[in-house]
């Protein structure tokens, strides 16, 4: 598991006009290559009176698996442009869809390009970028009587707390870095005067938006 890494938030779309053609961007998040085909054939389903449904996705820890399909524009000039972008905001497991209604002007091989490029990056800002950082969470059990303490200290921190559980002693989830552990054990005994109990629970990724 990568210690980070960039993708999409999720679904999106989002609507651009360049002379008169109408450029509608699809994008979803896709971890495996099956999830990226269905997502296409569900936007050609949607889409299936529309003139081009290009599209290109970037997929794997190492990107791995790359396509691009131009969908009848000619070659090169819409699924490479669409990957392009994938790759400088170094996107991974990210498939996007930019349907196009032609309007009437033709673009040109240097216009689709740009406008194939255009429709990419603006529908993958208004979808929203994250960085997700590979946490691992830790579980602090201690008595009510430090728990005011504990839980102020930790929200004003560089943690995240995921979740409060109030059984017989307090039981407080934390995101830690992988590298920050040992820091993070040793806050916590400090701040406890050695009666808190840490455990270490499941690793997983946190989810935080960025601008690129």
């Amino acid at each position: 598991m990568l210690p980070r890494y960039f993708t999409v938030k999720g679904y999106g779309e989002h609507e651009i006009n360049i002379q008169r053609s109408r450029f509608i961007a699809y994008v979803e998040r896709a971890e495996t290559e099956a999830d990226a085909q269905a997502f296409i054939q569900d936007i050609k389903k949607k889409h299936w009176d529309a003139t081009h449904n290009c599209s290109a996705y970037l997929i794997g820890e190492h990107d791995q698996i790359q396509k691009a399909n131009d969908d009848g524009e000619p070659s090169g000039t819409a699924g490479v442009p669409i990957l392009e972008v994938l790759k400088k905001k170094k996107l991974k497991d990210t498939v996007v869809v930019i349907t196009r209604y032609f309007g009437g002007i033709k673009l040109g091989a240097g216009g689709l390009i740009r406008a194939y490029g255009k429709a990419t990056s603006e529908g993958l800002n208004a979808t929203g970028i994250v960085e997700r950082k590979l946490m691992q969470i830790m579980h602090t059990k201690i008595d009510y009587t430090l728990l005011g303490k504990v839980e102020n200290e930790l929200r004003s921190s560089v943690y995240s707390i995921k979740e409060i559980h109030y059984l017989d002693r307090v039981e407080i989830e934390t995101f830690v870095q992988e590298a920050d552990k040992e820091n993070f054990y040793n806050w916590i005994i400090d701040m406890t005067n050695g009666v808190g109990e840490i455990v270490e629970g499941d690793r997983l990724y946190l989810d935080e938006l960025v601008n690129l």
